[in-house]
């Protein structure tokens, strides 16, 4: 047995208001940058839907992810390292613009300063990659608030999938439209296929943490990451040739702090902790099988922070006391583990990954509530699970390859604890029956309430710091692709024969009219000296005072006169 601590995330999906927070703080904390318009580490989908890229689950086409071959091994859907080299030059095998979006701004200029008319002046859609004029089509969440409506739903992989087994299982008629929101960022797995993909080597999993980075250095461009990763949460920076992922934030994660993603939701649906695993055991957990026996044994190679033989065999492999404290502490064992509510996305692609998700139960409630029903009761509760608006087989194929038993006991679960928290909040006496029917305790009902429903910042989030021998990688918290004379970022002269710029540079419009200046220091894009100095605060970086933040000297004095 060989311990690694995994930093990891749940996400209670009965929480999210599909508010997009989380995509906008991470945007702006980590791809606000030129040659990353079209990349979202974290997005928000509404499901059912296509999602972001388009149909990414559709394994079948892009080619993401692990398979077993005849002998019960793993390897890459997308190819071993024959095939992979004779496609080094070329891999058609990943998605698109047209599968992201052709990212824009708009023309504000004409808004703000046409000449008087008899129309309104409007301000154009203009693209981010051309410059031009551009008609708009897609983007990163098109599905919002329509995942169910008959013009898109049927869109989804999934909802072809189970479609496919029983015709009848999805309609999508007004009277029983459903949708969610699913947020996502990099699963950063245990067996991550990004990294298998990689002929560079630049993709790495940090021993300490479990983190999954791209090294920019070593990274050459050759694009078979984004093939690789079946979640397509790899991107390609346009203009630095160079693969980027979600780094889970790393340098606030160091230093103790969520990432942002974490810190700034509004449904407080994030938890963030450690796991412990058995490193030994991932391949072996990964090859399992049967797909829907992937779950079981995922949960199997995590291991129990409380065991005397686990701490101990952790101890010998150089975790530190407090990160041993903090797995004991870790709201995501907790959830996943030990109470059994959260479940991994896409078991079947068998990179095991460390994003968990507590699938939806609120729809249920509201469809008995409408029916005039006490959505609160346990009965009601247990028996209308399986009539449920958001089809169990549809939310099976998201978290259990397919298995449905799995996710009705989850849902049975967390009906329990709405019944069960019911009686207490109204002074009855509760119900034990209502646990012990979902295979749980009443005390187990009550931690989990306390987690899921009312738990403070510090239980949210349990996260141990880096330890001083480490302090050299943390005497500038930040990322080198902040600017561009970070590692990694630099001209032609710096990468190989064969590396990303071994081509010519693709234009960036975002710098062609300097709106990235602009933005970020409140000039205008089209050189109007008239709005020198305006300054855009939202979209102020904070370091140091651009130009224009502060009257001039002259202007002051001329104004105190």
């Amino acid at each position: 047995m060989r311990v690694m601590a995994q930093v990891a995330m749940v996400m209670a999906l009965d929480k999210c208001i599909g508010c997009h927070t989380c995509s906008v703080t991470c945007k702006q904390a980590w791809t606000n940058r030129a040659g990353t318009e079209y990349v979202w580490f974290n997005n928000v989908e509404t499901r059912p839907g296509q999602g972001y890229p388009r149909r990414y689950e559709d394994q079948e086409k892009w080619k993401g992810g692990w398979e077993l071959n005849r002998r019960g091994n793993l390897k890459l859907k997308s190819g071993g390292r024959l095939q992979k080299l004779f496609g080094i030059f070329a891999s058609p095998v990943q998605p698109e613009l047209d599968d992201y979006y052709e990212p824009w701004t708009y023309d504000y200029e004409n808004l703000l300063h046409a000449p008087a008319g008899d129309d309104f002046p409007v301000a154009r859609p203009k693209s981010l990659i051309t410059g031009d004029d551009m008609k708009i089509e897609w983007s990163a969440n098109w599905d919002d608030n329509l995942g169910g409506a008959p013009e898109m739903g049927h869109l989804d992989p999934i909802v072809e999938k189970v479609r496919k087994e029983s015709e009848d299982k999805i309609k999508f008629e007004f009277e029983q439209t459903f949708a969610f929101y699913l947020p996502r960022i990099c699963e950063h797995c245990l067996n991550p296929s990004c990294m298998a993909s990689c002929p560079s080597g630049a993709i790495y999993k940090r021993s300490e943490d479990g983190i999954v980075l791209v090294d920019q250095d070593r990274c050459r461009g050759w694009r078979q990451c984004i093939t690789g990763c079946p979640y397509k949460k790899m991107y390609y920076n346009h203009k630095s040739g160079k693969a980027e992922k979600c780094t889970f934030c790393y340098p606030r994660i160091e230093v103790g702090i969520p990432t942002v993603c974490a810190e700034t939701c509004v449904g407080r649906l994030r938890y963030i902790g450690l796991f412990l695993y058995d490193a030994d055991r991932v391949t072996e957990a990964a090859a399992t099988p049967d797909e829907r026996d992937l779950y079981e044994a995922h949960l199997d190679i995590l291991l129990d922070p409380h065991d005397p033989e686990v701490l101990a065999a952790a101890r010998e492999d150089g975790i530190a006391e407090d990160w041993l404290d903090a797995a004991q502490r870790s709201p995501v064992y907790k959830l996943a583990k030990e109470l059994r509510v959260a479940l991994p996305l896409h078991p079947e692609y068998r990179t095991m990954p460390m994003v968990w998700y507590v699938p939806p139960l609120s729809p249920v409630v509201d469809l008995l509530k409408d029916q005039g029903h006490d959505g609160e009761d346990a009965d009601n509760l247990f028996g209308a699970i399986e009539s449920l608006r958001i089809p169990v087989e549809y939310l099976a194929e998201l978290f259990t390859a397919g298995d449905t038993e799995i996710i009705t006991l989850v849902l049975r679960r967390l009906a329990a604890m709405r019944s069960y928290m019911r009686d207490i909040a109204l002074d009855d006496e509760p119900d034990e029956s209502i646990a012990e029917a979902v295979g749980m305790t009443g005390s187990q009902i009550r931690e989990m309430y306390r987690l899921m429903a009312i738990a403070k910042y510090d239980e949210r989030y349990v996260i141990p710091t880096a330890h001083i021998e480490d302090a050299h990688n943390l005497e500038e918290i930040g990322c080198s692709l902040d600017v561009d004379g970070g590692p990694g970022m630099g001209g032609m002269g710096q990468t190989g024969v064969f590396g990303e710029a071994s081509g010519t540079p693709m234009p960036v419009a975002v710098e062609n009219f300097n709106a990235l200046q602009a933005r970020q220091q409140g000039g205008d894009p089209t050189g109007n000296e008239k709005l020198a100095g305006r300054v855009n605060l939202l979209n102020w970086d904070g370091r140091g005072a651009p130009q224009g933040l502060f009257p001039p000297k002259d202007h002051e004095e001329g104004h105190s006169r």
